[in-house]
């Protein structure tokens, strides 16, 4: 008779968009190496997050169907087999920013104690926002791609809450309905756009300068509206920022709610929360990005986000 199987009871639901193909797909990490596809798994799911957010507790029943057969999917990995379908190799598998498109990309400014202190700034008395083009959103593992004329390009490493619920003027309280989960994110930043045009816009949404991922994690992971959890930024192994989701001026509850008073919130909407103090523009001698380096954004009990960094040449004229 077999042994029984280890049940990964403890194994947290994480959230993932991959690619076979052309298409985009809806799955779950059910841990670094093996995943599950989702249309596979269960064909009557919606076939992308956004519509799929709102009812995670389907979502949830898939996760529980398979996430017991792990170690046998590990074990066979390790043996170099192929695994069927709706399981994935994570290895051999293309993962692409969590959420694809979402209606909107909303940052937070000069929201960590110590990302103030280190510009000898007061505390503000409400959030800074500003937002980011969707476009700007890139993968995990996929470069971050310099312009030749772009010579003062930040990371800043954050915390990002995905919205799961639709929601407007949503009270304080009732705000963790409307969470899906959180996520790493990388706030690429050019300075020079930023503070020459003395608003954001432009200098945050460059082409790939938004890295997400690799994964979503449910809130019911993780503790209470994400506090207390380290947040590391490293550039080439170097710790650039440290710090601890505790110093969010502006917590998450207080976040969603204050931003839900002007816009609708929707499903796949990402709020990135602030980044904390150590980012390049600051230190001296400044420091900026350059081909050839790698960004890490780590959180714990999240997980961890790695982009190089490469030179972007312009297609040549036809």
């Amino acid at each position: 008779m077999d042994p029984c199987p280890v049940v990964h009871h403890n194994s947290p639901m994480k959230l993932i968009t991959t690619t076979q193909g052309m298409d985009p797909r809806p799955g779950l990490a059910l841990s670094e190496t093996v995943g599950v596809d989702l249309p596979t798994a269960d064909p009557s799911l919606p076939s992308n997050w956004h519509a799929l957010l709102p009812d995670l507790g389907r979502v949830r029943t898939v996760f529980e169907k398979h996430v017991d057969r792990l170690d046998e999917m590990e074990v066979l990995i390790t043996a170099g087999e192929n695994l069927l379908l709706p399981f994935l190799d994570l290895a051999k598998t293309r993962l692409l920013a969590p959420i694809i498109l979402p209606s909107k990309i909303i940052a937070v400014g000069l929201n960590y104690r110590d990302h103030a202190e280190e510009q000898n700034r007061e505390l503000p008395s409400r959030p800074m926002l500003f937002s980011k083009a969707t476009t700007c959103l890139q993968a995990p593992g996929f470069p971050i791609e310099l312009p030749e004329d772009l010579k003062q390009v930040d990371a800043e490493g954050e915390l990002a809450v995905v919205i799961g619920k639709p929601g407007r003027a949503i009270a304080r309280e009732n705000v963790r309905d409307h969470i899906a989960g959180y996520t790493c994110f990388n706030d690429v930043s050019d300075r020079e756009a930023q503070y020459s045009d003395r608003q954001y816009f432009r200098g945050k949404s460059i082409d790939t300068g938004g890295p997400c991922g690799p994964w979503i994690v449910t809130p019911d992971e993780l503790p209470d509206l994400a506090r207390g959890l380290e947040i590391t930024c490293r550039w080439n192994g170097e710790i650039m920022q440290q710090s601890n989701t505790d110093q969010l001026i502006f917590p998450v509850d207080h976040l969603i709610s204050y931003i839900s008073r002007n816009m609708t919130l929707l499903p796949g909407d990402i709020i990135s929360t602030g980044t904390p103090g150590g980012v390049g523009v600051f230190r001296d001698p400044q420091v900026f990005l350059k081909p050839g380096d790698t960004v890490e954004v780590t959180i714990e009990d999240i997980g961890r986000l790695s982009n190089p960094v490469t030179r972007w040449l312009h297609p040549a004229s036809p």
